[in-house]
């Protein structure tokens, strides 16, 4: 896992542990659920960056 996807991993779990265990105002829980979104969201793409570029060094000794 990457450094960004562990943060945004973090960033994710505070931001659920505020939803479920924090009383807040209305107007205040709708833009939790946005932010709860927005970092689902950049997780996923961090994971599948993460993923994507990784470097194989047995692959690239294969190829010769």
């Amino acid at each position: 896992m990457s450094k960004a996807a562990f943060t945004l991993l973090v960033l994710l779990s505070l931001a659920g542990a505020v939803l479920l265990f924090v009383p807040l105002p209305e107007a205040l829980v709708t833009m939790a659920k946005v932010l709860f979104a927005v970092l689902l969201a950049g997780f996923v793409v961090a994971l599948a960056l993460g993923r994507r570029f990784k470097f194989d060094p047995v692959l690239r000794s294969s190829i010769r």
